[in-house]
């Protein structure tokens, strides 16, 4: 550290001394710091940082050596081979070996596995609505036309990832240079690529079953990929389970079951999967098994009905003629990812039925919907105001769902 001093006293300093570097406090601006770097015969400048860590651009560091040897390390990069960086993302090795290639594999062998069940369950109702009366491009993109109906669309969840050791990034199979942060790693899948590679990856994460730790609180479309299921385990557990011994508890849903209870299916979920026992003989209340349920909804990172969506929904039930309206919901239902689309569509399915069994109940469609508005969409920014103002559509976009499920989906 050398104190005030100019630009001009710091390259006097750093003079011919390549990879050499002070530090100076700003004479325009004391209390701020500077970096200087003797490189390709100039001395350059960074404005540096600390917050704990120091840094002068998005890696933080521990050591200010650290820093300068991971910069002296881009820079050589960068000036010796910038054309061939340039070039790097165009003719990719993804779609030929590596992550894609191991990706078709590990599909393939799951499909072998799980043949018959997919077959069995294609996406379709119960009232066996084809899958081909789902029209939009969303859908049709998402949904593949094979055995495994339910191959989502899903992208992937990169992080800065510093790498121990030599590694290659796997979508254009270049190194992967610098001292710390020299990439970004999927969290879902594993797949490391280079932060610029990671613009052009498709969207076809297929999450692993060892890195997604729990059930609730993770994101919806993650976790049926994982289990390579058509909807979240837990809504098809609790559903059975509820239409085999709750459909006429009275209050169904509104009724509010113990909160230790129901933390407890929540902890045998995250444990089990889909091999928790959340049977009569385990949990006699009903109550227990619907506020699990929708719990898993509130729990939910994006909402089934998801914050893209969310002003979209709200606008169309505002609409005061009812075809319109419907006509409005259903268009943005074809904007929901494949994944949230069916889950509310099979919840809703779900709730027609419990509507049904009204008399024993007391559950119409407009009571669910005071219920599940809330659980089921959100607004994207943390307004308590803005929740109040939209309750009541909320409510009637659940209700409207429910009496209309045949037609809308």
């Amino acid at each position: 550290f050398h104190g005030i001093i100019s630009r001009e006293q710091a390259d006097e300093i750093l003079a011919g001394v390549e990879g050499a570097y002070i530090l100076r406090e700003s004479q325009r601006q004391p209390g701020c710091y500077t970096l200087a770097l003797r490189f390709g015969n100039q001395t350059l400048n960074y404005r540096l940082f600390y917050d704990g860590k120091h840094f002068v651009g998005e890696k933080r560091f521990e050591s200010i050596h650290d820093l300068v040897t991971d910069g002296l390390i881009t820079l050589y990069i960068e000036t010796k081979a910038s054309e061939y960086i340039s070039k790097m993302t165009t003719n990719p090795i993804y779609e030929h070996i590596g992550y894609a290639t191991l990706l078709r594999e590990k599909v393939s062998r799951r499909l072998s596995r799980t043949k018959n069940e997919s077959r069995k369950a294609s996406v379709t109702s119960e009232e066996n609505t084809p899958v081909e009366k789902i029209t939009s491009l969303v859908r049709r993109a998402a949904l593949t036309q094979n055995d495994n109906h339910f191959n989502y669309e899903k992208a992937h969840n990169f992080k800065v990832h510093t790498f121990r050791g030599p590694h290659w990034c796997e979508y254009c199979a270049n190194f992967m240079w610098g001292l710390i942060a020299q990439g970004v790693r999927c969290s879902d899948c594993g797949l490391n690529v280079h932060k610029q590679c990671s613009k052009y990856v498709p969207n076809d994460c297929q999450p692993d079953l060892k890195r997604i730790k729990r059930v609730y609180c993770c994101d919806l479309t993650t976790l049926v990929k994982a289990h390579n299921t058509q909807r979240p385990m837990v809504v098809d557990s609790c559903i059975r389970e509820i239409e085999a011994r709750g459909l006429k508890s009275e209050g169904l849903y509104r009724v509010s079951g113990f909160t230790e209870h129901i933390e407890d299916v929540k902890m045998a979920f995250d444990r089990d999967g889909d091999k928790a026992d959340i049977s009569a003989s385990i949990y006699p209340d009903i109550n227990i098994i619907a506020g699990a349920l929708k719990l898993y909804f509130r729990d939910l990172p994006i909402p089934v009905i998801t914050y893209d969506t969310y002003s979209k929904f709200i606008e169309a039930a505002k609409i005061s003629n009812p075809d319109e309206r419907l006509e409005a919901i259903h268009e943005v239902l074809m904007l929901l990812p494949a994944a949230h689309y069916e889950t509310l569509r099979y919840l809703m399915i779900h709730l027609k039925k419990v509507t049904l069994h009204e008399k024993d109940n007391f559950m119409n469609a407009e009571n669910l919907g005071i219920v599940f508005g809330p659980t089921l969409m959100r607004p994207p920014e943390d307004s308590t105001l803005a929740t109040l103002n939209d309750m009541r559509y909320q409510k009637l976009i659940v209700q409207i769902l429910i009496e209309n499920e045949d037609v809308l989906f």
